[in-house]
């Protein structure tokens, strides 16, 4: 069976992408979460991955680090994780690419964090620029291949690979035209984003760097999480 390593369901966008595909397909695996501040200057991560990070899909002697690699690798194994159609299937791909690569400024401003509402201090040109482009990317996906999944009728890697911005745009109340939203809430409403935001909102943990980041742009108008201590330095 699968072992997949990740870190805080808060925080982690890049473990949130092979887990969805993972729980949404249905493929049996065990969760191992090591908490950004259980890691220990990250040597916990470094005994599980070459580079130190997470998420790392186990599976028996066999590593596969990255998120891209993960899905890769999953969809070499079992049907689905990709559109079965060629040209879905490439267009799943380019995307999914474009997201693992690009994107800057959302990320730099938008940190991921599910259980908290943040009002931003600024919108800049480059972060209207992304949700720009993320908006036509999902438009393209939903006209050309139908909907109501970004490449056609089921959930596919691509979905997983903008998950973590949906929580994104729910935390920073980010706008996008009317047909990514209903995507947005499609998402919001699936069994396993529902069950990894309700588990990011039971963990007690905070992460000092990630908490910084956040109020560094903009200010927490509503935390929804369990209580907790004082904020951790990983």
């Amino acid at each position: 069976m699968y072992t997949l390593h990740i870190a805080n369901k808060n925080y982690s966008s890049w473990s949130l992408r092979p887990w969805a595909v993972l729980n949404e397909l249905g493929i049996p695996f065990t969760e191992n979460l090591i908490p950004f501040h259980q890691a220990a200057d990250w040597a916990a991560y470094r005994r599980i991955a070459p580079h130190g990070k997470v998420p790392c899909l186990v599976n028996g002697d066999i590593t596969v680090w990255e998120s891209l690699a993960i899905v890769e690798y999953l969809g070499e194994r079992h049907a689905g994780v990709w559109p079965e159609a060629a040209k879905a299937r490439a267009w799943a791909r380019s995307a999914s690419a474009e997201m693992h690569a690009g994107f800057g400024e959302l990320r730099s401003r938008c940190s991921m964090s599910c259980g908290v509402r943040v009002r931003l201090r600024s919108v800049t040109a480059a972060l209207r620029a992304d949700l720009a482009r993320i908006g036509a990317l999902w438009n393209d996906g939903l006209n050309q291949f139908g909907g109501p999944f970004l490449a056609g009728p089921v959930f596919t890697a691509v979905d997983a690979f903008f998950a973590p911005v949906v929580f994104r745009i729910q935390t920073y109340d980010l706008q996008l035209d009317p047909t990514a939203q209903a995507y947005l809430a499609r998402m919001l409403n699936l069994a396993s984003m529902r069950s990894w935001y309700e588990a990011a909102l039971l963990e007690p943990w905070r992460d000092l760097p990630h908490e910084e980041e956040i109020a560094q742009y903009g200010q927490v108008i509503q935390d929804l999480r369990a209580p907790h201590g004082a904020p951790q330095a990983p």
